[in-house]
């Protein structure tokens, strides 16, 4: 996914009207994310249905549709919701190490159940746009702005080059984690995501000039 420009929020001042309806209630919310999950690891996305994912919740249909237009948006913010807190990027002071702890998040999570309800989503996403499109943005995008972030300190430190790619980097990171997890031709191991990071970040290091590299051999003498 490219970068895109900051989307605006709405502000929260004293004026903004509440939407119409009853008040939205958070245990409510997120009783129907976990109504969706369930059902979604049980019945997959095709046979999930807005009644079903509402009785599972205890709520009425109305309810499930004040938060979300669609089961699409559904399924991928229930998914959403169970996995951002363990996908959250660190703050080392270390570009590789901030990228390789997240990384070997992904893959436990996609060596859990959460690995199977992503691969059922996935899977549906390829014959269903909005599903699709709803993982990306609401799942990848916050991901990637978060990755984002964190290339921008590496770079600012020195540890990346100017002028990156970012986008094209990203995806030479997590694109042989989701080819492994999806074509299983081998295993998804914190080993794998080190010699990941070693190659792909090592790429992208600042290109030194030969006078820089001298002075680097004398300072180690």
């Amino acid at each position: 996914m490219r970068q895109k420009s900051s989307r605006k929020g709405k502000g929260s001042g004293s004026g903004t009207k509440r939407p119409p309806g009853r008040p939205r209630s958070e245990p409510a919310r997120i009783a129907i994310l976990r109504s969706a999950l369930q059902l979604l690891g049980k019945n997959g996305f095709s046979d999930l249905t807005i009644e079903a994912v509402a009785a599972g919740a205890g709520v009425g249909k109305a309810t499930v549709y004040r938060w979300w237009p669609n089961k699409a948006a559904l399924i991928a913010d229930a998914y959403a919701s169970s996995t951002t807190r363990r996908l959250h990027f660190p703050n080392t002071g270390s570009v590789r190490a901030d990228m390789n702890q997240q990384m070997r998040q992904v893959i436990k999570i996609f060596s859990s159940r959460r690995g199977r309800i992503l691969a059922a989503i996935l899977a549906a996403g390829q014959s269903d746009r909005r599903l699709i499109t709803a993982f990306r943005e609401r799942f990848m995008w916050p991901r990637r702005q978060e990755a984002y972030a964190t290339l921008r300190r590496g770079i600012l430190r020195g540890e990346l080059r100017k002028g990156l790619d970012m986008d094209l980097l990203l995806d030479s990171l997590y694109g042989p984690i989701y080819m492994r997890f999806l074509i299983r031709h081998d295993r998804l191991t914190p080993e794998f995501v080190d010699r990941l990071c070693d190659l792909v970040l090592g790429a992208a290091r600042p290109i030194r000039t030969k006078r820089a590299q001298s002075r680097a051999a004398l300072a180690a003498k």
